[in-house]
C-alpha cells in the first residue's frame, strides 16, 4: 500500500504502557499517530500480575486493565492502533522514516520504539514445533490446561521458582530443570519450594523436547553427561526476558551489549527523529517508568516534528 493516507507524523512500534503513553501524548497534541502491535490486544499484558505501585490505584491494577484504559484514551484522541501487524523492516536513513509491516508500508516524520521485551528461548530441537502444543512461556496463560498432569519448568531464577510453585497447585507433578545453573533466590522462596512434595529439582540441561503431535517428554543432559528422557505433558520455559530490538539494531539504531536501545535523558537514539521508551531501553523496567519514558519520548518527538514541518 502507498499514498498520502499512509504518511504519519509519528509511528510507534509497540502498544504496551510506553507505546500507549507516547500515543496518547502525540495524538492529543494533534499529531497524526499510528501505533503498531505484533500481538493481539493485551497479548503480553494478559498474564501479568497486579501492579501495586502505579500511582492513583491504591488497590492495585492489572496490566491488562491499565492497557485497556490507555487504549481507550489513545483512541479518544484519534490515534490509530493496529494489532497483529508486525514491523518487518525499517529504513531510517532519510527524514521521512519508512516502516514496513507484514500488511502495509508506511512513512513517518518520527518513530518511537516501544517494543518491550521478549521471552528468552531454549533454542533446542522441538521447542518451536510444540509452541501451543505443550511448550509455553506463560504460566498464568496456560497453566490451567495442565491440571492434574506432569509439567517441566526450565529455569533457575526467581521467575522459574515462582512458576514452579504456582504450577504445583495445579499440576500433579512439577519437574524443575535448572539448566545447570545454581538457584539463587531468597531463602524464604527456597523454603517454600522445598516444602512442595510434588516438585522435583534437577541440575541438568534440557537439550530437546520430544513428541509426535504434542509434547511427550524432555531430553535432559545430566551433570554426569548421561542423558535422560523424562516423561512430561508440558514444558514451561522460564528463562527471563530480553529486549525485542533485533530489527531496530539492523536499521542502525545503537544498542548495548545486552541488546538494550541506547537513549539519552530525552529518550533520543543515535538517529535523528527516532526515540525509544520502556523495557526495550532497559531503564526502570517497570510499568510506572515505562509510562514516563513514553511521555518523554513523545514530547521530544512532537518538538522534532514541529521543527521538520517549519523547515518545509
Amino acid at each position: 500500500m502507498s499514498g498520502k493516507e499512509n504518511v504519519y507524523d509519528m509511528i510507534i512500534a509497540g502498544s504496551g504502557p510506553a507505546g500507549l503513553s507516547a500515543g496518547i501524548n502525540a495524538a492529543r497534541s494533534g499529531l497524526k499517530t499510528l501505533i503498531l502491535e505484533t500481538e493481539e490486544f493485551g497479548g503480553m499484558a494478559a498474564g501479568a500480575s497486579l501492579y501495586e505501585n502505579y500511582p492513583g490505584f491504591a488497590e492495585g491494577i492489572t496490566a491488562l486493565e491499565l492497557v485497556k484504559r490507555m487504549k481507550t484514551q489513545a483512541s479518544k484522541f484519534d490515534a490509530e492502533i493496529r494489532y497483529l501487524e508486525e514491523v518487518i523492516d525499517l529504513d531510517l536513513k532519510q527524514d521521512l522514516k519508512k516502516v514496513t509491516t507484514g500488511k502495509a508500508f508506511y512513512r513517518s516524520l518520527s518513530l518511537v520504539i516501544a517494543t518491550g521485551t521478549q521471552r528468552r528461548k531454549l533454542s533446542v530441537p522441538g521447542e518451536a514445533k510444540f509452541v501451543g502444543r505443550g511448550v509455553s512461556y506463560c504460566r498464568v496463560c496456560d497453566g490451567p490446561f495442565f491440571k492434574g498432569l506432569k509439567v517441566a519448568v526450565v529455569g533457575f531464577a526467581k521467575d522459574a521458582i515462582m512458576d514452579a510453585l504456582l504450577l504445583s497447585e495445579i499440576a500433579r507433578e512439577v519437574f524443575l530443570v535448572t539448566q545447570g545453573e545454581r538457584i539463587n533466590v531468597p531463602k524464604e522462596l527456597m523454603k517454600k519450594l522445598s516444602g512442595k512434595a510434588n516438585v522435583r529439582t534437577i541440575g541438568g540441561r534440557v537439550v530437546a523436547i520430544l513428541g509426535a503431535h504434542v509434547v511427550d517428554a524432555v531430553k535432559i543432559k545430566l551433570e554426569s553427561n548421561e542423558e535422560l528422557d523424562e516423561r512430561v505433558d508440558g514444558v514451561f520455559v522460564s528463562l527471563g526476558k530480553a529486549p525485542a530490538t533485533g530489527i531496530v539494531e539492523r536499521a542502525g539504531v545503537e544498542v548495548d551489549e545486552r541488546g538494550c536501545v541506547k537513549v539519552d535523558r530525552w529518550q533520543r537514539t543515535n538517529i535523528r527523529g527516532v526515540f525509544a521508551a520502556g523495557d526495550c531501553t532497559c531503564g526502570g523496567m517497570q510499568v510506572v517508568t515505562a509510562v514516563g519514558e513514553g511521555a518523554m519520548a513523545s514530547m521530544k518527538a512532537i518538538g522534532y516534528v514541529k521543527q521538520m514541518e517549519d523547515k518545509g
